[in-house]
């Protein structure tokens, strides 16, 4: 899922994205808790192709276990780009992907069963668990900090830091400003990609209007995951703010300078509401507005999808991260001229470009060679573009300067890169993974079910989550 947060500079995801480095063979003997990722020259003799992995050292007959929200069709992916890695250092990773990540992770904490490895889809839960657990979240290896120093800018590592200690490093980068589309029904009905907000109301009228008296509206939309149900609602308003209220006041939002509740967020609940929360609109192919809440996130755009012979999509727009490229059904051709394409969920004038991002952060739970090895591996170029050319369904981008972009699997991913690379984007992380993790991931995700399932007003939920910032 990937699905969460901060106040990033533009120049500094574009250009680690733009940016292609290459490493060179570091010196096989060194300690794994030091190593750089690739700063030093090979002394000895190293198993050809092993060459970006001997700073590692030998680890055979280590295991390090691996434990996070990212899941199939994802994981394999995952595990894929760490195949070079196990044979060149002989270590074992043993990867655990959960729907109830969120939930499960301090409970095994807890009890003592902490994962050596976990992938954090949110800043805020980082500093939650530093905060709750003393000493149980290991700080960052030398060799991992080095690697974020080299491929990340300032601000990626800034957010796995808590009280100026280094934890965490950032592992993929998500782009959430997305809006997905069938590209043969656009050419069909003569539809133009809007460059401005109104210009999208506009287009969803148009859409409402050429479609009225047929199943077909012009959104669809899911909230449901598991225990994390609610945060695809989180990353709507997000992205509203960001265009409503600007990027200064989101700022504000997220450190809450201003209230949950202030006028500005509730305008972003309605307008967000305008869309989502008229059944003219949605929710095609699933049924009225309260379904958004049941319906699982990882399939709620599938009516986009084209329609069988003589029918019409059940729904024309859905709103999602670039990392949805990779829950379309197998066969799905994503292009602009395929069966389905995205284009940028536009801002108030085509020369205003926020732009939602995310990511995940490596957190170590045991002191460990093996692991401070494993969490440097993914801090580095060499994992960066191993796992690039592992995703060859595209879906995946990396805020790591050591990647190739040339190595991404899509058009569509360079779209990503492209937006993220504009002078004039302007990228915040997603806000919920930098709020406290009892409202980022808690009360900002029930109520945002409940704005849909009960249709509780946007007052109402703004209310309620104010009341659980602690």
């Amino acid at each position: 899922m990937s699905t969460r947060k901060s106040t990033v500079a533009v120049s500094a995801i574009a250009a680690s994205l733009l940016l292609a480095l290459g490493a060179c063979a570091p010196d096989p003997e060194a300690n794994p808790t030091t190593g750089t990722g690739g700063s030093a020259a090979p002394t000895g003799e190293v198993k050809a192709g092993c060459e970006d992995y001997a700073v590692y050292g030998d680890l055979s007959g280590k295991t390090v276990s691996v434990y996070t929200s990212i899941v199939e069709v994802e994981q394999a992916d995952q595990e894929e780009s760490y195949d070079q890695f196990e044979e060149c250092t002989g270590a074992t990773i043993e990867y655990e992907g959960s729907r109830e990540f969120e939930a499960q992770l301090p409970i095994r904490i807890e009890a003592g069963n902490a994962p050596d490895i976990a992938y954090l889809p949110q800043p805020g839960l980082l500093k939650t668990l530093v905060t709750n657990y003393p000493g149980k979240v290991i700080p960052a290896s030398e060799g991992t900090a080095a690697n974020v120093d080299k491929f990340f800018s300032p601000s990626w590592k800034d957010y796995g830091t808590v009280d100026d200690t280094f934890y965490a490093a950032p592992l993929g980068a998500n782009m959430k400003s997305f809006v997905w589309y069938n590209p043969s029904l656009f050419k069909d009905k003569g539809y133009a990609i809007p460059t401005t907000w109104d210009e999208m109301l506009t287009l969803t009228d148009k859409i409402t209007a050429d479609f009225s008296g047929t199943d077909t509206k012009a959104w669809c939309a899911g909230i449901e995951s598991g225990d994390a149900t609610g945060w695809p609602a989180t990353d709507w308003v997000e992205d509203v703010m960001l265009r409503t209220a600007g990027p200064e006041v989101y700022d504000q939002w997220v450190s809450h300078d201003i209230p949950f509740n202030d006028p500005q967020v509730v305008a972003a609940l309605d307008a967000v509401g305008d869309i989502l929360k008229d059944p003219t609109r949605v929710n095609g192919g699933f049924g009225d507005v309260k379904t958004i809440a049941t319906q699982a996130w990882n399939s709620a755009g599938t009516p986009v999808l084209p329609a069988a012979e003589g029918e019409t999509p059940k729904c024309v727009l859905h709103r999602a991260a670039n990392f949805y490229q990779t829950n379309w059904p197998t066969g799905t051709t994503v292009a602009e001229d395929g069966d389905v394409f995205a284009f940028y969920l536009p801002g108030k004038t085509a020369d205003d470009k926020p732009v939602l991002g995310g990511g995940e952060f490596v957190a170590a739970f045991r002191d460990a060679p093996e692991v401070a090895a494993f969490q440097a591996f993914l801090a580095s170029d060499t994992w960066a573009n191993a796992k690039a050319k592992a995703t060859e369904g595209g879906g995946w981008v990396s805020a790591n300067s050591g990647l190739d972009v040339n190595n991404l699997a899509t058009d569509f991913d360079k779209l990503a890169a492209s937006v993220l690379g504009d002078k004039n984007s302007v990228i915040r992380f997603d806000a919920s993974d930098l709020m406290p993790a009892e409202v980022g991931a808690g009360s900002f995700w029930r109520e945002m079910v409940k704005f849909f399932a009960e249709d509780k007003s946007s007052q109402d939920v703004a209310d309620a989550i104010e009341k659980t910032w602690p």
